[in-house]
């Protein structure tokens, strides 16, 4: 008897990271009787006076915002790293730690506090990117900064302290954990075959169209092969940049266009605003070439069954690895079908 992915438990290489996860598509049988949550209203107006990220209002910090009508970042007001630490470290036997500096920066999407991004225009949108491309081109460019992390949290059940639409950056002299296993895996592809790692996985899923969700000209969407959460999904350009400032304007249209999809789907999968964290992964701003590197763009999810149950990251997967019961290849199939038309916006 053959293995069947369907079926059988199994476990699944990660390319860019090295790791496995577990599969186990029959505990989908299984009756839930876990935890439910209520959903959350987020019927919102468009100027929060409460709000301190909303344009005028005056932040905790005192600063007061401008009245910005389009994007607008500064620096957080209670930032997880700091510019101005000192430089020295500690060791004491087993025990090592070393400083960190950086940069934290807050990215407000909109002026409109109602919005978030499937709600948003693809022009709206494109400014955003825009902003990603200055962010990562100007902070990268400083000393003592080797990586620029982009991100967004998305809603409550993230962690998210603000409900107005904005994503963070963060930006550090050390390389993250992460990054550095992205790194070590891309660059043994590119030295052993003088090609990106990442372009030729999305040239095979193109080729096999399991598992692809939404793609265009420049970018596609997919359920990767590896994924751990029920509904992940990577965007990754189709052409080999390392970087989000090496996109055209027209390529970050497209980029754009198909992250308004992407997260269009989303909310209609269970018609609730869908959260998740969202990160951008490129290469190291540590002055290296970084050849082998593949930009994209990652959503983790936690719902599973439906906009009350999520999946919880405890027990096996805490203390072995990563697990899931539903495959990829029927959280893409999901996806896919859903319309490209926001459920609140749609016509009786």
């Amino acid at each position: 008897m053959s293995l069947n992915l369907d079926e059988h438990p199994h476990r699944r290489h990660n390319i860019l990271t090295g790791e496995w996860v577990l599969v186990s598509p029959h505990r989908t049988k299984r009756p839930w009787q876990g935890k439910q949550e209520g959903t959350v209203s987020e019927e919102r107006p468009k100027y929060d006076e409460n709000c301190y990220l909303c344009p005028g209002n005056t932040r905790a910090s005192g600063e007061v915002n401008p009245n910005y009508e389009s994007t607008y970042s500064f620096t957080n007001d209670f930032s997880a790293l700091l510019s101005d630490t000192p430089d020295d470290g500690y060791e004491d036997g087993l025990l090592r730690a070393r400083n960190e500096t950086g940069i934290c920066k807050v990215v407000c999407f909109s002026p409109n506090h109602s919005l978030t991004l499937p709600l948003m225009k693809i022009e709206a949108i494109e400014k955003v990117i825009g902003l990603w491309q200055k962010e990562y081109t100007e902070l990268g460019a400083m000393e003592n900064i080797n990586h620029v992390q982009i991100f967004e949290n998305k809603g409550e059940l993230m962690g998210c302290s603000n409900p107005h639409p904005h994503g963070q950056i963060w930006a550090q002299c050390s390389v993250p954990q992460e990054v550095e296993k992205k790194s070590r895996q891309q660059l043994h592809y590119w030295r052993k075959n003088g090609a990106s790692l990442l372009q030729d996985y999305l040239i095979q899923e193109i080729h096999l169209n399991e598992r692809i969700v939404a793609q265009n000209e420049d970018f596609l969407a997919l359920v990767p092969f590896w994924a751990v959460w029920p509904y992940e999904v990577m965007i990754a350009p189709k052409k080999h940049y390392q970087n989000i400032e090496q996109l055209a304007k027209s390529e970050r249209t497209g980029f754009a266009e198909i992250i308004k999809e992407v997260t269009i789907k989303y909310d209609n999968l269970f018609e609730t605003p869908f959260p998740y964290s969202m990160g951008i992964h490129q290469a190291p701003t540590d002055g290296a070439g970084h050849e082998e590197w593949h930009f994209h763009m990652s959503f983790y999810p936690p719902l599973l069954r439906s906009a009350t149950v999520r999946k919880f990251m405890v027990g096996y997967e805490m203390f072995a690895n990563p697990q899931r019961d539903i495959t990829v290849e029927q959280a893409a199939q999901t996806l896919r079908k859903l319309s490209n038309e926001h459920y609140s916006q749609k016509s009786d």
